[in-house]
């Protein structure tokens, strides 16, 4: 009977981690993790890059299309995910909607995960060569303080 009731929870628990609208990003800061909105650490670094304003123009409408591909496969998952909210559990209903919320959560979360390569791919081929040596320096950066953060985070989990 647990495994019943798991189950479902972890389905329903992993689906709405998994499919927010808005994907982001968890990195290291001053002060602990931060949160940060659709584009994460790559806004983060484009803001540091001195776009051009034809070059921001271009970003901004490439996030906005990549939006609206995405906005049907997150749409399906809202939808079956309040299917799963009003099926009664131990029901076969309930089983059903559990099953199309997993599914209908694994197709949008590679969907997205292949936008945000095509968005990234397309965003770095507007950048100048200058731009491109500066953002692969500060991605290394940004590496450094991850790595940094889990090494510290480590060393305090170990100590304990």
């Amino acid at each position: 009977m647990r495994k019943l009731i798991f189950l479902p929870a972890a389905v329903l628990a992993a689906a709405m981690l998994s499919t927010a609208v808005n994907a982001q990003d968890h990195g290291p800061g001053p002060g602990g993790w931060h949160h940060h909105h659709r584009g994460g650490a790559l806004m983060h670094e484009l803001k540091e890059l001195n776009l051009s304003d034809a070059q921001k123009a271009s970003v901004k409408e490439l996030f906005k299309s990549s939006r609206q591909q995405l906005k049907p496969q997150m749409e399906a998952v809202m939808t079956q995910r309040q299917a799963l909210i009003t099926a009664t559990p131990g029901t076969a209903a309930f089983q059903t909607a559990t099953a199309s919320l997993a599914q209908v959560a694994s197709t949008a979360a590679a969907a997205r995960v292949q936008d945000e390569a095509g968005l990234v791919t397309q965003v770095y081929n507007l950048l100048t060569d200058a731009q491109k040596t500066q953002w692969a320096t500060l991605q290394a950066q940004h590496q450094a303080k991850i790595a940094a953060w889990q090494a510290k985070h480590a060393q305090a989990q170990s100590a304990n």
